[in-house]
């Protein structure tokens, strides 16, 4: 019942934040699903430099940008785990935290064991006051032996503050 309610709540989301899959705003290369991924990860990357700099309303505007373009790959790959964690963080970058968890939750249910989805979702549940569900997280990524397990422990332990 869950997956269904989740499903048809992405479903409504995409179709009613007024972005439509076709016409390019130019810039975006060839309007395939790849270039216009590509283009999003630049947007996000951008962004998260800026950000590091403390410069965070330019690091929206990227942010912004990214989800727009997100929102086109999405609808052209709409199964793609690493399309909805990027999702779910331009969303949650930008404050949108209900969405956030939406496009992380779809994720996980294509890819339980997506390591940045995992790490992103934690961070959401702890900016959220939910610590418990931030551990859910952080014993999928127990054994993965990667940064994201690291990020979110020490985030959780408050060793360390959120980078994004």
């Amino acid at each position: 019942m869950k997956k269904i309610f989740i499903t048809i709540l992405s479903a409504l989301i995409l179709t009613s934040n007024g972005y439509s899959a076709g016409g390019g705003s130019g810039g975006e290369g060839a309007d395939n699903k790849q270039s216009i991924y590509k283009s999003a990860v630049s947007y996000v990357k951008a962004g998260k430099k800026l950000e590091k700099k403390g410069k965070v309303e330019k690091a929206k505007g990227k942010y912004e940008k990214a989800f727009k373009r997100l929102v086109k790959a999405n609808d052209k790959d709409p199964l793609n785990p690493d399309v909805l964690n990027y999702l779910g963080f331009t969303s949650r970058k930008l404050g949108d935290f209900k969405n956030a968890e939406v496009y992380y939750l779809k994720g996980l249910e294509i890819n339980p064991k997506h390591n940045g989805i995992n790490e992103y979702l934690g961070e959401l549940y702890l900016s959220t006051s939910r610590p418990e569900k931030a551990k859910e997280r952080l014993l999928v990524l127990k054994n993965c032996n990667c940064e994201e397990y690291e990020e979110l422990k020490a985030i959780i332990d408050g060793t360390k503050e959120s980078k994004y």
